[in-house]
């Protein structure tokens, strides 16, 4: 409030002219004003200032309040993380890598190796009709504990469905060593109801053969060459996924979903995907994936026992 006291005495009317006393009388002198107490302007002049001092305090008050209702609430810093030249944001939800960096090693033969906490990853090895005939005992024998299989794949030019010409042979050996088999195929599904097909596909080769590691969708692009995939986008890729998960879990074995890095953050919605084993593809002596993963490959250039030239290594924590 602005209002302003004006603060003044009355002047006391003009008083007349005393008029003469006829004579002989005794001249009375009027009584003159009468004195307000001399303390009654002090006293004014104080509650006048307290008011104005409790004035100010009040809009002092009401502007610190005013203040303090106006500034913006504390905003988290927001959390990022680096992938190449790009900043990305982390998915909201998605589980996040588990591993302890300092619990990775190598061993003799410059093999990956994780333990912690008294429990150790096991080594396997994945291969396919690249790798051409495989001794399987020799490769049990070089500490390898498991072996994923291609099972087959679909051409990326007509599309057609293929059994890997080595995935029998090989299903046998590995068994027959004692190692822990599962399979995969590689995908060039373009729709769900074409990885549906190519989930058949797999179920139907398998025959209820009994597996100790998943059924894996291997979506991949294809480079130097004209391919039916060409533009397949990242919404389509985990609609694929999701599509052959749910029809090999319903088949009865536990589905798995492989990508590399590229994939993992910019194409599939991983948040999709996680009721499944997540089999990551990173070549490094330590991973720095930044959200969870099951499976981890981490060569492609590995060497094993009992197999001739270069084979993917690969962990199962």
């Amino acid at each position: 409030m602005n209002d302003e006291l004006e603060l003044g005495r009355r002047e006391p009317a003009a008083r007349p002219l005393e008029e003469a006393a006829p004579a002989g009388e005794r001249r009375r002198t009027p009584p003159g004003p009468r004195r307000r107490p001399r303390g009654n302007g002090l006293s004014i002049l104080a509650l006048v200032i307290s008011v104005l001092a409790l004035a100010v305090a009040g809009t002092a008050l009401c502007l610190v309040l005013r203040g303090e209702e106006e500034l913006p609430p504390d905003v988290p810093e927001t959390v990022t993380f680096q992938f190449g030249d790009l900043v990305l944001t982390p998915l909201e939800g998605m589980p996040l890598n588990p591993y302890d960096k300092s619990a990775f090693g190598l061993d003799g033969k410059g093999r990956v190796t994780y333990e912690q906490s008294g429990r150790r990853a096991r080594a396997g090895v994945d291969v396919s009709t690249h790798q051409k005939d495989v001794d399987w005992q020799a490769v049990a024998a070089d500490g390898i504990e498991f072996a994923i299989l291609r099972l087959g794949h679909r051409g990326y030019s007509e599309g057609g469905l293929f059994l890997d010409q080595t995935f029998e042979q090989n299903l046998r050996g590995a068994l027959d060593a004692g190692l822990e088999v599962g399979v995969y195929f590689f995908s060039q599904a373009v729709t769900p109801e074409e990885a549906e097909e190519e989930a058949d596909y797999v179920l139907e080769a398998l025959d209820g053969q009994a597996l100790g590691f998943p059924v894996a969708f291997d979506w991949e692009p294809i480079s130097g060459d004209e391919a039916r995939t060409d533009g397949v986008d990242g919404e389509t890729m985990t609609r694929c996924a999701a599509a052959f998960c749910k029809r090999i879990e319903d088949g009865g074995y536990r589905p798995a979903v492989y990508f590399n890095q590229t994939q993992g953050y910019l194409r599939y919605d991983l948040r999709e995907l996680t009721d499944y084993a997540l089999w990551l593809a990173e070549y490094d002596a330590v991973p720095d994936f930044y959200y969870h993963f099951d499976l981890w490959q981490y060569s492609h250039t590995g060497r094993v026992d009992g197999i001739q030239g270069n084979v993917d290594l690969d962990l199962a924590f």
